[in-house]
């Protein structure tokens, strides 16, 4: 006579997994079982999973870019495909840079990026107090700052004018799309985070505004947005001071708009931005 598997064996967790729809179940039942200190928090922690919580929720960690990022419940859980960001931001870094990360998340891809960038300074931020309350510890993994507060508002003034690379994973989907994302992310994370407005630019208008202001000479933005908003988007970059370009990932399906300022000194380029007094 057979016994029937233990409930929490990994067969019987894969054949759970499995029927909540979970595609990648047997790597999904690996990681649970990895990750739980008990028999009492594995329960737990499937149960959470086949309610349909993001599974990088209910581990409290997802990888990225080589890191185990720490992920809070209600936190935008960082995107595989927004690796190519990070790597896009790499190639343009150098040793001692000063990094921002705004609308931060987590901090991963700040955190990411200086993890291979000896010196680098890193300061990130968000407007959501619970994206910043996860973000300060991974943030301060990497040697870095975490700050609260609306894009640049909450930035030290120091850093004005400083910044070689700034990061912004700003949200682009379009309001009325929301609806049609899984529900891992519609249910599981902040509006904040998803809705980038009536064309999903909103915020990015946003960043470019003032991101010249902020980048030191030959400093660039870099953001990720989808493959049929990047003509869009570009546009709107030079249109506010910067040059433009798009670099994409057939692998990931990643595509980044990546906005450079001129390397002119900085009297040069405050003389260019601030209005002058028409001669009488």
């Amino acid at each position: 006579m057979s016994l029937s598997p233990s409930p929490l064996s990994p067969s019987a967790i894969v054949t759970r997994l499995r029927a909540a729809g979970c595609v990648f179940a047997e790597d999904e039942a690996e990681l649970l079982v990895a990750t739980a200190r008990t028999p009492a928090d594995l329960a737990a922690m499937v149960g959470r999973r086949i309610e349909g919580r993001p599974l990088e929720h209910v581990l409290g960690w997802a990888g990225f870019h080589g890191l185990r990022i720490a992920v809070d419940p209600g936190v935008f859980v960082p995107r595989r495909r927004t690796e190519f960001l990070v790597e896009q931001a790499a190639a343009l870094a150098r040793p001692g840079a000063v990094v921002v990360d705004l609308c931060c998340g987590t901090g991963a891809l700040g955190a990411a990026l200086v993890a291979g960038l000896a010196g680098a300074e890193l300061h990130a931020a968000d407007i959501d107090p619970a994206a910043v309350r996860c973000a300060r510890r991974n943030v301060r993994a990497a040697g870095g700052l975490a700050y609260e507060g609306d894009l640049y508002d909450p930035l030290p003034g120091h850093l004005r004018g400083r910044v070689d690379v700034l990061l912004a994973n700003v949200p682009y989907v379009p309001t009325e799309e929301i609806d049609l994302l899984p529900a891992e992310a519609r249910v599981h994370e902040a509006r904040v985070a998803l809705d980038g407005g009536a064309d999903g630019l909103d915020v990015l208008r946003r960043v470019t505004a003032e991101a010249a202001s902020w980048l030191a000479p030959g400093g660039s933005l870099l953001f990720e947005t989808s493959e049929r908003q990047a003509e869009r988007a570009a546009a709107i970059v030079t249109r506010d001071g910067l040059g433009a370009r798009v670099a994409t990932s057939d692998e990931l399906y990643a595509t980044v708009v990546i906005g450079t300022r001129s390397s002119e000194t900085p009297q040069a380029f405050r003389d260019r931005w601030t209005p002058h007094p028409s001669p009488s």
